[in-house]
């Protein structure tokens, strides 16, 4: 037997080092499976933050006038809450309730025969880009796999307001 074989046979034996040689091949492995598990789980909880702002919001504009009075002015609520999470006229404006989030994503669409006989109203937000943690687009150069994708949200409601109408 030459040296070398018997060098050949005592490392097939060997049996140190394989659970380090182990951990190097499953862990990076494990870690991104609990990186994908951690970033959906936040865009399903951004997700549902925007439908449960834009219900806020519906509900909000669903309780005034079933004139589009309120569409009108510099102090327009239904879009505030659904950013803000609150309502607010004036003064320093609180942090919105996700980053990014605007009053330009948000729309309300009176819905009826006319703009004085509002039956519904309709609340959505358009265009918000999700702002992932680990965006594999950006970390491997690869474009197609980047994580940022626009979200879009909405809920209508039935006017609640029985009250007289300008009209």
């Amino acid at each position: 037997m030459t040296i070398i074989s018997k060098i050949v046979r005592r490392f097939i034996r060997q049996e140190q080092g394989t659970q380090l040689v182990e951990l190097a091949i499953a862990l990076p492995l494990m870690l991104v499976l609990l990186g994908g598990i951690a970033e959906f789980g936040r865009l399903f909880y951004t997700y549902s933050t925007l439908t449960n702002a834009v219900r806020a919001g519906a509900r909000e504009a669903s309780k005034w006038e079933r004139n589009a009075s309120w569409m009108t002015g510099t102090c327009a609520q239904p879009q505030r809450i659904v950013v803000y999470g609150q309502a607010w006229c004036g003064g320093t404006a609180p942090a919105a309730i996700l980053p990014g989030l605007t009053e330009a994503n948000v729309s309300v669409t009176p819905n009826g025969p006319s703009v004085n006989n509002i039956q519904s109203v309709t609340v959505s937000i358009h265009d918000y880009q999700y702002q992932p943690l680990f965006d594999l687009g950006r970390l491997t150069g690869i474009p197609s796999l980047t994580l940022r994708i626009n979200l879009n949200a909405n809920a209508t409601m039935h006017q609640l307001y029985n009250g007289p109408t300008a009209g």
